[in-house]
């Protein structure tokens, strides 16, 4: 920027003395001519005077047009640089702050519609935990390479680890950008090669237009964030445009949101606790946990319904420190020598998840034996993630990890090949059908075969009919929980019952 700078001073100073020859040339061309006409032997002087200043003017000439050239290129590797500066340097599209910076100058620097979309890329973490970071990091090179060919006019740019804005001027029809929307995940479900392995990507899309949805960058970004929410929660692999009823989504989640934080501080939550028995269907062994939430005007809300609201903030680990407490200082009443907990993949995900868990559990007084965790198989666990850290960490201190909905994921062999835990629960889905279904039939007892070659023991879930105990019993399980045998109670309930 410097050289630039000095290169068009430079240049100014030729334009004036340029200007300054050429208007000597002039005066003296001038006075030459009226000189002539008093003696014309002076006409020798005038041709030398003109010739003079006209190889002046033309070596001017050739200095200026090399100054031109050099400051051209200065200004060419100023462009460069600052194209450096702002583009991120995996994927080449352009940095946070400049895509935004440019966005904001589109939508304020003209009077033409803008479309936004966000999009976000499915499960890379999966694929970096199971292909390395160097297939992810291939991947969202991939994913910016497809956009700039199919939208070779974006503003394309990368918004954080795997979630990129596009900006599209003059579009404003819904219809024509989901259906672009819907080129851009075609084209990048179509196999490509990632270290020798053949890999299909899928990412989600939000849409949003401006003017229509927002008056300003800030509403724009969120109202297409809503739309990809949508997307997500929807099963992902879609685009999504904004539309009016997300707002009331919205506002419904921070409605949920409010009145959970207040049901947590003010501890107007509770555990029902379902019996685990024995294989014999009449001895109890344990309990779950599992937590409830009685609002004082909307009733009962099912944790489906607040659950995933909490995992998108920091309240699931709030409500996950609740249901710790509480189950530790319930333990004694329930009579038995443990008792499971539901923990969320968001609550592995924090550095300090195991640590604030021993705490609690030196608070209540209790050891690390008499608490089983359960997580689902929709975890991905391999060495040296945060999740797997926190696991060992708790199996360390006694915690007993208990994988459930077993079958009901997507790497189920891949867990019992390669993940420490003590307990299976076999998915109440393929309980369901027994004994009428003859491959439902063969998997639980696969399972089961299993389970006793590893030396786990393995939990039947959804137990609700008097033939499916007979087969399970019959099939190998350790243990058995389902309504037929009992529901879920808050502890109070089970002492009035008993009483």
């Amino acid at each position: 920027m410097q050289r630039q700078a000095s290169l068009q001073h430079v240049i100014r100073t030729y334009r004036l003395v340029f200007a300054g020859v050429a208007a000597l040339i002039v005066v003296t061309g001038v006075i030459a001519l009226i000189g002539y006409f008093t003696d014309p032997r002076a006409i020798e002087m005038v041709v030398v005077r003109v010739l003079a200043g006209a190889s002046l003017l033309l070596l001017l000439r050739w200095g200026y047009v090399r100054l031109r050239q050099e400051l051209a290129s200065a200004a060419e590797e100023q462009r460069q640089l600052l194209d450096l500066a702002y583009r991120d340097a995996l994927t080449g599209a352009h940095t946070r702050s400049y895509f935004f910076s440019a966005l904001k100058q589109s939508l304020y620097g003209n009077d033409r519609p803008v479309a936004y979309l966000q999009i976000d890329m499915d499960k890379l973490k999966v694929l970096n935990d199971s292909h390395g970071h160097g297939a992810g990091d291939a991947a969202l090179v991939h994913l910016v390479k497809t956009l700039k060919t199919l939208l070779p006019d974006a503003l394309i740019g990368r918004l954080g680890g795997d979630e990129f804005g596009i900006a599209l001027i003059g579009q404003d029809s819904r219809p024509a950008l989901v259906r672009l929307g819907d080129q851009i995940l075609a084209t990048l479900g179509q196999a490509i090669s990632i270290d020798g392995r053949p890999i299909r990507l899928s990412a989600t899309i939000g849409v949003a237009l401006w003017p229509q949805d927002a008056a300003e960058l800030d509403e724009l970004i969120s109202k297409a964030d809503l739309a990809l929410y949508k997307g997500k929660k929807e099963g992902r692999a879609a685009t999504v445009a904004f539309e009016s009823e997300l707002m009331a989504d919205e506002r419904h989640k921070r409605f949920v949101e409010r009145d959970l934080r207040a049901a947590i501080l003010l501890n107007e939550l509770e555990l029902h606790y379902q019996p685990i028995f024995a294989v014999d269907g009449t001895t109890l062994c344990s309990h779950e946990a599992l937590v409830r939430w009685q609002h004082p005007v909307r009733g009962q809300v099912p944790p489906g319904d607040f659950i995933g609201i909490a995992e998108q903030s920091d309240l699931i680990d709030k409500l996950g420190d609740w249901v710790l407490r509480r189950a530790a200082a319930d333990l004694a009443a329930l009579g038995t020598p443990h008792v499971g907990i539901n923990v969320s993949v968001v609550q592995l995900r924090r550095g300090d998840f195991a640590e604030r868990f021993a705490d609690i559990l030196m608070e209540a007084g209790i050891s690390g034996s008499q608490i089983v965790i359960e997580i689902t198989e929709s975890l991905p666990l391999k060495s040296g993630t945060v999740e797997l850290s926190n696991i060992e960490a708790l199996r360390a201190l006694g915690v007993r990890v208990a994988i459930d909905d077993f079958g009901s994921g997507f790497a189920s062999l891949e867990y019992l090949r390669g993940f420490p835990f003590d307990i299976i629960k076999i998915d109440r889905s393929y309980v369901a059908n027994l004994p009428g279904s003859r491959i439902d039939g063969l998997i639980v007892t696969s399972i089961a075969k299993i389970a006793q070659s590893m030396q786990v023991e393995v939990i039947a879930e959804g137990v609700e009919t008097a033939e499916q105990l007979q087969f399970l019993q019959q099939a190998g399980v350790t243990a058995l929980q389902g309504y037929l045998l009992a529901r879920p109670e808050p502890l109070r309930s089970r002492f009035a019952s008993a009483a």
